[in-house]
């Protein structure tokens, strides 16, 4: 019992088992770090930290976890460990907030 929705730009949620797998560009060193909008298709998330020693990665699932209201343990690295693209699933995340954060 799947949920798929499709925002207007192609970023994609993907609900399966109580998750939202979600693809995110990351934007480190933001001086304006956030949650909202959208890059080729994907959030996208703003940190202050550098990318430097997974600093940044570690800020953005943190910043997710506070954008979608769970906890930093239920957002989970999918792909994109190194890389400003990534795959991350949010674990008991409502897709109706991923539609008002890529409006943003």
């Amino acid at each position: 019992m799947g949920y798929r929705a499709e925002a207007p730009d192609g970023c994609r949620a993907q609900e399966h088992t109580g998750k939202v797998r979600l693809t995110v560009w990351v934007r480190p060193g933001s001086a304006r770090p956030g949650v909202g909008g959208e890059h080729d298709g994907a959030l996208v998330v703003r940190v202050a930290p550098r990318a430097v020693g997974g600093q940044a990665t570690a800020a953005a699932l943190a910043a997710i976890a506070d954008a979608f209201g769970v906890r930093r343990h239920a957002v989970t690295l999918v792909a994109g460990a190194a890389s400003r693209m990534k795959i991350v699933d949010v674990a008991g995340a409502d897709p109706a907030v991923l539609d008002r954060l890529l409006a943003r």
